[in-house]
């Protein structure tokens, strides 16, 4: 309860400090003594990212909801201006990126402590974050797939590289210590990586405070859960499908000159009570994690991408990037087309050209037999990961229950029935104060759980993949005879004989049903659904 007032008392105080440097929700601020209560505040929103930014009443689509002046936005530029010692520090490193520059000038403003202007916003930031540049070896492996693996380390690669680059700039300013480790310096890089806006005079971006707020929504999404208006056009009427390159990236808000303050945006109707949420851009999940910490449940922008044999890069022009599945299980146009174009013999790909590129299947055959492929392709990524989809289940519930242990007695009991990953996370990375995990434990712990939220994510899109195929292959008319075996999960025997839906008869019925051990018919294909053997 004291934690909880205390929090509250900090909040309170940001906003009141908020206000009175310019920041307001409405358009007369003359009188109000907090930066919030005419269009928005802060709420908790347990299921939609935790704390954020709701509706005090209806909003209007287009409507401007925050402004934030150019003198309260933190750049390079803004924390150097009025320093004499920093700004010539910063010249003698022009090899410096622009976030390396930002990242020193903020841990600069630390060291200031009560005496910086922006204590008040900095006092308020987060202690950690979750971004992949703070994942140890076990956080990384937890991931399981080698794209995530591989992006892991890069961005701590490149992080640690970034904080040697620049150590002789923070000796040369004399920061404290602490302030000059990786530790701090990953703290920082965790601020400015997850919480800049894009501004034109700094490719670093800006720091926005109260801005900073808004939770995220990946474009597209915010017609699905967070409102109860219907029928609105998608991203103000453009398909979210046109935006399949991370080079296009969407925004509610940006820096206006004209009214020389950073401006948002109400991108749909919201009804009172609504989160108001901020669209970053568009961003598969492991970008999310990379980037800004989090990933969602649901996100439409994600892309799986499984092994393909180099001549199906070399005989396509599809850059690699968009040869992927989405997370329903559905080959992207790209991929599509690609594998079809393989699956033609030489001589005839010219004559089917037209077909390829305006997303049209060349023949049943073609399309059953790249279907087969995309099938036992991701079968065999399944068969050969560590864990499954059951078992990544079971751990996220011991996962949790780690989470919620409040005693080391507790921690103990779960050892007990928990599994060998979560076993050896226990005996290396769990500390315990006073009887209850240690923050770097609590914080370790979250990392684990997001990689293996991440990686059945993964798992299940692939398991999806696996039905869409099925589906379609169904839906020519044709069926094809394989087994789907996922090691630990429901054996899924998909027996489905090759014949035309003129065979079935005109008494074909098909019927639902779906049990362990009893077999099921969907739409004219028999599925077995058998207990996982546990020999």
């Amino acid at each position: 309860m004291e934690e909880e007032d205390e929090e509250e008392g900090k909040l309170d105080s940001f906003l009141n400090w908020a206000s009175r440097i310019g920041i307001s929700d409405s358009p007369n601020t003359s009188n109000s003594q907090t930066c919030l209560g005419y269009s928005l505040k802060v709420s908790s929103f347990p299921d939609a990212g935790g704390r954020g930014l709701g509706a005090v009443r209806d909003l209007k689509k287009g409507e401007l909801i925050l402004i934030v002046p150019k003198s309260a936005l933190i750049t390079t530029q803004a924390l150097s201006l009025n320093d004499h010692k920093l700004s010539v520090a910063l010249c003698s490193y022009p090899f410096l990126s622009s976030t390396q520059r930002l990242i020193v000038c903020l841990l600069y403003e630390m060291g200031k402590g009560k005496s910086s202007c922006w204590f008040t916003y900095l006092f308020h930031l987060p202690r950690a974050y979750d971004v992949l540049a703070t994942f140890c070896d076990f956080e990384k492996e937890a991931f399981q797939v080698d794209d995530a693996i591989w992006a892991t380390e890069k961005a701590v690669a490149k992080a640690e590289s970034e904080w040697k680059e620049s150590k002789a700039l923070l000796d040369e300013l004399q920061l404290k210590p602490q302030l000059r480790t990786i530790r701090a310096w990953l703290w920082a890089f965790g601020t400015i990586s997850s919480r800049t806006l894009h501004v034109p005079w700094d490719e670093a971006g800006c720091l926005c405070p109260v801005g900073d707020l808004f939770n995220y929504a990946a474009p597209g999404e915010e017609l699905s859960s967070f409102s109860s208006i219907q029928n609105e056009e998608v991203i103000d009427g453009v398909d979210a499908d046109q935006f399949d390159s991370n080079s296009q990236r969407l925004t509610d808000g940006g820096f206006e000159d004209d009214l020389d303050a950073y401006c948002f945006y109400a991108r749909k109707n919201y009804r009172k009570g609504d989160q108001v949420l901020l669209s970053y851009g568009m961003y598969t999940n492991l970008e999310l994690l990379e980037h800004y910490g989090f990933l969602l449940n649901e996100n439409q922008n994600d892309k799986v991408f499984i092994p393909l044999e180099p001549d199906i890069y070399s005989s396509s022009s599809w850059p690699k990037d968009s040869l992927y599945i989405h997370p329903s299980g559905k080959p992207s146009f790209a991929l599509l087309s690609a594998l079809r174009l393989h699956a033609t013999p030489q001589s005839q790909r010219k004559s089917v050209g037209h077909l390829l590129y305006s997303g049209s299947q060349v023949s049943i055959e073609n399309e059953t037999s790249i279907m087969k492929w995309i099938s036992e392709k991701c079968m065999a990524i399944l068969k050969n990961l560590p864990t499954s989809i059951e078992e990544d289940n079971l751990l996220l519930s011991a996962i949790d229950r780690i989470q919620n242990s409040s005693t080391e007695l507790e921690v103990e009991e779960i050892q007990s029935i928990v599994g060998r990953e979560a076993l050896n996370f226990l005996e290396v990375d769990v500390h315990c104060s006073g009887g209850s995990l240690s923050k770097k434990s609590r914080s370790r712990i979250d990392r684990w759980r997001l990689a293996v939220e991440w990686r059945l994510m993964y798992k299940n899109s692939l398991l999806h993949s696996i039905r869409y195929c099925a589906e379609t292959v169904r839906g020519n008319g044709r069926c094809i005879d394989y087994n789907v075996v996922i090691p630990g999960d429901a054996k899924i025997s998909v027996k489905m004989e090759e014949r035309e839906h003129s065979n079935r008869g005109e008494n074909f019925k098909p019927r639902k049903v779906i049990e362990k051990g009893r077999t099921f018919v969907k739409a004219g294909r028999r599925l077995r659904i058998e207990s996982p053997n546990t020999d």
